[in-house]
């Protein structure tokens, strides 16, 4: 059942938090959000009464805040709901079951919700196991169950401009199938897969693997037996073992977190986290194309076509790495069309980094060539770490809308200013923008003037 909450507030009441210490954070007393009714010195009868806000706010500059709505995923306490910039609970979802990462509201006023399911079947970080579309209402619309020991969704799902939906899912290979592909790990392995579904039907149309697209140095008797360093296009199966990340991994050698759809080149965005790169595969190829390595726009089949930001997860010893563990890689659209926002946690560094990313034009791998994109824009603080989840979306006004998955939220300029913060006891996956005009704040019957 949905429970919709439009509390008023009183802004002249509010007494906002003195900024915590930062590079970005002003010296000037921290000045109050402007009363949207009248000049909010006296109560005329119109002014509604104080609200209870959701977490703790800090405005550093309010001439520079972007006015709007967000969406909240705070997968700790399983909640998702809308609020606005000074905390004030707009709008909250009752889900059927956990948060098994991503919530997503749709231009129609749905939720495209990543659950878990009853008993979810594989015990990583961003289980799930179920995938639904949830009405305003709170009416589970679709309700799409891919959750069994040899294969289960997590993490992530995306709407296609089709109306089928693309989603991560773990596949588990025996510790006999890892062996006989050449796996130095020794036991069971969760490689990832994506597959796409028809809501109208329940029934996959597309799938990837990538434990079609392997390459190992580790056993020469082995099909997959190759210098990883000719063959970018091909996964290290080893990688993940022979870093430092193996013994938190325990056979989950990839742990994709997100996955994102580029329209204009049909391809599909990857964010493997472990890895600390993003892989881009080839949607235009059919289920049998994307298991070898012919076929597709590219004539690459299901092999990948553009990898970014860890050279050596694939022995090259040309361009720079850029992620330490990454987030949400985040397609631009309009005017910023070919770019890229991503989160790089920053685990081994202490500190996060938000990354604004000029993308090739047309995607091309090279073996020990610099495969790196160009970077545009960058953000970082002493304060801004998250070893996990988080990420960044743009805002209307240039500014930038970042999530500090064990923090809260940021609001920070172009010019790296940072003009607003939020604070709650919570572990924040995302945050989505919404206009207080958009179709989905429409469909859901806020007052854009409470």
């Amino acid at each position: 059942m949905k429970k919709s909450l439009q509390v008023w507030f009183l802004l002249a009441g509010l007494v906002l938090l003195t900024p915590a210490c930062s590079e970005d954070s002003l010296e000037d007393p921290v000045p109050e959000l402007p009363a949207p009714d009248g000049d909010g010195d006296e109560d005329d009868g119109d002014t509604p009464p104080d609200f209870t806000p959701v977490g703790t706010v800090e405005v550093f500059n309010a001439s520079l805040l972007d006015d709007n709505y967000i969406l909240v995923n705070d997968a700790a306490a399983n909640r998702v709901f809308l609020m606005d910039q000074q905390a004030r609970l707009l709008y909250e979802w009752e889900l059927t079951n956990n948060i098994g990462n991503d919530v997503f509201l749709l231009p129609d006023g749905r939720l495209l919700a990543s659950l878990e399911s009853d008993t979810p079947q594989v015990p990583f970080g961003g289980k799930g196991g179920r995938l639904q579309f949830v009405a305003p209402d709170g009416t589970v619309e679709w309700d799409f169950v891919y959750s069994t020991e040899a294969a289960e969704t997590h993490h992530d799902a995306e709407l296609l401009p089709n109306g089928n939906i693309i989603a991560l899912v773990w596949g588990k290979r025996s510790a006999e199938e890892a062996l006989a592909a050449g796996s130095s790990a020794g036991m069971a392995v969760y490689p990832e897969s994506v597959i796409e579904v028809d809501p109208e039907t329940s029934t996959i149309v597309w799938e990837w693997h990538s434990w079609d697209h392997l390459i190992q140095d580790f056993d020469p008797e082995k099909a997959n037996y190759g210098v990883v360093a000719d063959h970018p296009e091909r996964i290290n199966l080893n990688y993940v073992v022979e870093a430092e990340s193996w013994e938190q991994a325990n056979g989950d050698i990839m742990h994709a977190n997100a996955i994102a759809y580029d329209a204009a080149n049909d391809a599909v965005f990857i964010s493997v986290n472990f890895f600390s790169e993003v892989w881009v595969i080839d949607h235009s190829t059919t289920t049998e194309e994307a298991g070898g390595s012919t076929g597709g726009n590219y004539g690459k089949g299901g092999d990948l076509i553009y990898r970014f930001g860890n050279p050596a997860a694939y022995d090259n010893p040309v361009g720079e790495r850029l992620f330490y563990n990454n987030h949400y890689p985040n397609l631009l659209s309009g005017e910023d069309q070919g770019k890229m926002l991503i989160f790089s946690n920053g685990n081994g560094l202490g500190q996060s980094t938000v990354y604004e990313l000029e993308l090739p034009q047309s995607y091309s791998l090279q073996a020990n060539a610099d495969n790196e994109p160009e970077v545009v824009w960058e953000f970082t603080d002493p304060d801004l770490f998250s070893g996990k989840v988080s990420g960044a979306v743009p805002l209307p006004n240039g500014n930038i809308l970042i999530t500090e998955g064990d923090f809260g939220y940021w609001e920070v300029t172009r010019e790296k200013e940072v003009v607003w913060k939020f604070n709650a006891q919570g572990f924040f996956w995302r945050g989505y923008h919404y206009a207080k005009d958009a179709p989905e704040i429409q469909t859901l019957g806020i007052n854009p003037s409470l």
